[in-house]
């Protein structure tokens, strides 16, 4: 499983012109979800998303979490970010789960991080999402979580 991480003073997905989701303050986080992923990638994940200390302390260092600041989560599934890009011009999806798969395990990443006490929000799987955020730093961090 990948996500990318960027820390942002405020985002939010619109479809279709209809609001579906805004956060203040955290992270909105990118989701992919690779063939051989499983629960234990997405509950693992879930847990270093809201353990990974990228937020600014009193000395302007990176070393609070966002359990630590408080702050919201934005959780979206992106299918591309598992692309082979090695070679040629056109991406490769051989690596990406199964829709079906994805967003079971999509789901139980957002099921994860709401219960580690998280206040979370989604997008919605297979949609074309509109996605505005401010991203503060500017921060973004890529995480992987091997399977295996």
């Amino acid at each position: 499983m990948i996500a990318l991480l960027q820390r942002v003073k405020r985002a939010s997905i619109t479809i279709d012109g209809c609001r579906i989701a805004e956060i203040g303050p955290g992270l909105l986080v990118l989701v992919g979800v690779e063939r051989a992923d499983g629960k234990p990638q997405a509950a693992r994940m879930a847990e270093r998303i809201l353990a990974y200390r990228i937020f600014p302390d009193g000395a302007e260092r990176m070393n609070l979490s966002l359990h630590d600041t408080g702050g919201e989560l934005l959780l979206v599934p992106q299918f591309t970010l598992v692309a082979d890009t090695a070679r040629g011009n056109r991406p490769g999806f051989e690596r990406a789960a199964s829709p079906e798969v994805g967003q079971t395990l999509f789901n139980c990443l957002v099921a994860s991080a709401t219960a580690l006490g998280c206040r979370t929000q989604t997008g919605q799987f297979g949609a074309n999402m509109d996605i505005e955020l401010i991203n503060t730093g500017p921060a973004s961090f890529l995480l992987h979580v091997p399977h295996g």
